[in-house]
């Protein structure tokens, strides 16, 4: 990673944080008065040990101490002293908790902002982006690299501003108590710095491994649980395992890389400062016994030297979680720097909602998902308002495209697509899309309630709207005889329903949101025959009014439609009436005689 790349992901995400920078200040001062009780902590032992058990009289300055009540004896002054010792513990303790508490609070949050933004950002990404990234990765990316905001600001930066607080007050403090000392206890910096360049880059990259790794992992998980009915069918569980062992062992290999990186780069600092120490005990030794300083004196330094080495320590250290919070930033703003999304003009203008059909025309549209690889070839067609068009042709024809392009997941790359006579890049995204209503093959169901994935595209729809459209849809006869009626909840993707009731919930769907256009993508096809007889029953009904495309193989089911336009690679070859097509012994005459 490029030091300009690291400045710039470092401010971004110092700037996500600003609203929050009230609380984060909060933290820094509740920090450092954790500091400056920590300073007082060596100084009852100091008096003690110098003055309270030789039986020497107080200096000027703590002559305050024996006015306390009960202070005048030794055994009095004792007590108030290892009081004091206790009561600046506490208060320490408090703060410490505290400072805890708020820091791991606000970092979540901290890391929920981000998540939120890059879920966003995610959602306006089109399908051309999506179908290139395994979803798993995606998830780790929301999930856990969005941890890398906590991780800056409450594990790096906040630690970094008390350190660098700490370290210049105890360097005051000690330099008072002995300037020879304090200035030998500066040279365990360069060693520090020493070891921290060298090991810097090496873990930042061995996180940057790991983390790369670890979202093959969720994607592979994901990718074999979202086909398991496929992988079981076939014997392939075995061979599952084996591949995600062999991704899962190296994910192990490169974390014990970094454990070790991470152990040598704590092994010499912590042989830095114990270099240090050792000299500066040495040090203060010899002046001990040459008269120069009292014992308390030295063990007051001493306690002031761990204060002095530890901010240092704890500089020298975040650079492991520095290495954490850069590896996950790359991440996450490689995502939020994506911009493959259908682009929405800023003089989008809103679609008037229509209580009819909208006529629909493409107008010579030319697509490819990949550069050098066309799917649609100049593809011209329309359909009327309140016609209903069937788009036929064999696997790979264009017809999935013809509908994607519909409903603007994509844009075309030449060509035009109007709603009643205007682009459709004239519209705002989501106005548009309101105009549409769409019933998949493999119904898209939430682990939901019934009600809440009927009303899914109306969520404050009634209850008796619920129900009207689930009666139309003929879904309510089995939505009654669940356990819960209305309020059950099904399974992931629907798991818990049959492909009949799934189907018939997406009606019931596409019935509540009465919009002027409807897409119906096979949704007969895996049907037993009664069952496909309630659901044609539904969809010609929904099909009432509204401008209609429907996808088929099944061209039984399409022979009522008001015209049949065939594709075949990408290319518009006949359209015609059912009647027309047969008669002319071309390519549609041609299906239908092989599915006779």
């Amino acid at each position: 990673m490029k030091n300009g790349e690291v400045r710039s992901w470092w401010w971004r995400l110092l700037s996500m944080a600003r609203p929050r920078m009230g609380v984060v200040a909060s933290v820094l001062l509740l920090s450092m008065a954790g500091v400056g009780f920590s300073l007082l902590k060596p100084w009852p032992l100091k008096i003690i040990v110098d003055y309270v058990l030789p039986g020497k009289p107080l200096p000027a300055h703590l002559q305050w101490l024996a006015h306390l009540p009960g202070a005048g004896s030794r055994e009095g002054l004792l007590g108030w002293l290892t009081a004091s010792t206790v009561i600046v513990f506490l208060i320490g303790w408090i703060i410490t908790v505290v400072v805890r508490y708020v820091r791991v609070d606000t970092g979540g949050r901290l890391t929920y902002d981000l998540a939120a933004q890059a879920f966003a950002h995610l959602q306006r990404l089109s399908l051309r982006f999506h179908h290139r990234r395994p979803t798993g990765d995606l998830v780790k990316r929301i999930a856990v690299d969005c941890r890398c905001v906590q991780t800056l600001i409450m594990d790096v930066f906040v630690p970094a501003m008390t350190a660098v607080a700490t370290l210049i007050t105890v360097f005051a403090i000690a330099y008072q108590l002995n300037p020879k000392l304090a200035a030998v206890s500066l040279l365990v910096v360069p060693l520090l710095a020493m070891v921290l360049r060298l090991y810097a880059q090496p873990l930042m990259d061995r996180e940057q491994e790991q983390a790369e790794l670890q979202g093959e992992i969720m994607a592979h998980a994901e990718r074999v649980l979202t086909g398991l009915p496929i992988v079981q069918v076939l014997g392939r569980e075995e061979a599952e395992v084996g591949r995600f062992a062999e991704t899962t062992q190296r994910a192990g290999r490169s974390y014990l890389r970094t454990i070790s990186t991470g152990l040598g780069f704590r092994l010499l600092c912590g042989a830095s400062i114990a270099l240090g120490t050792a000299v500066v005990l040495a040090l203060g030794g010899a002046e001990v016994l040459a008269g120069r300083m009292l014992l308390g004196d030295v063990l007051l330094f001493v306690s002031y030297l761990a204060l002095l080495f530890g901010p240092l320590e704890t500089i020298a250290y975040l650079a492991t979680s520095y290495a954490t919070a850069a590896a996950g930033a790359r991440r996450v703003f490689e995502l939020l720097a994506s911009s493959e999304h259908v682009q929405e003009s800023p003089n989008a203008a809103r679609m008037p909602l229509s209580s009819h059909g909208v006529a629909v025309q493409f107008d010579h549209v030319c697509f490819s998902y990949d550069k050098g690889s066309q799917v649609l070839h100049g593809v011209t067609l329309s359909a009327q308002a309140g016609e209903t068009v069937a788009l036929v042709g064999s696997t790979g024809a264009g017809k999935t495209t013809i509908v994607s392009l519909l409903l603007r997941l994509y844009d075309p790359d030449e060509g035009q697509i109007s709603f009643d006579g205007v682009d459709i890049r004239q519209y705002q995204l989501a106005s548009m899309r309101e105009q549409v209503a769409i019933v998949l093959q493999d119904p898209f169901l939430l682990p939901m309630t019934i009600a809440a994935n009927i009303a899914y595209a109306r969520p404050n729809a009634s209850s008796n709207e619920v129900i009207a459209a689930a009666r139309a849809a003929h879904a309510e006869e089995f939505i009654m005889q669940l356990p819960e009626g209305y309020d059950t909840v099904i399974g992931e993707r629907g798991a818990t329903l049959s492909g009949g009731q799934r189907q018939r919930l997406a009606i019931a769907r596409a019935f509540l949101k009465d919009a002027p256009i409807l897409i119906l993508d096979e949704p007969t096809s895996a049907l037993d025959t009664r069952t496909e007889a309630l659901v044609m029953d539904a969809t010609n009904r929904l099909r009432r009014g509204r401008t209609t495309f429907i996808i088929a193989h099944r061209l039984s089911t399409v022979s009522h439609a008001d015209r049949i336009v065939v594709l075949d690679s990408g290319n518009v070859v006949e359209s015609g009436t059912h009647p027309a097509l047969l008669a002319s012994g071309g390519v549609y005459s041609r299906f239908y005689g092989v599915q006779q």
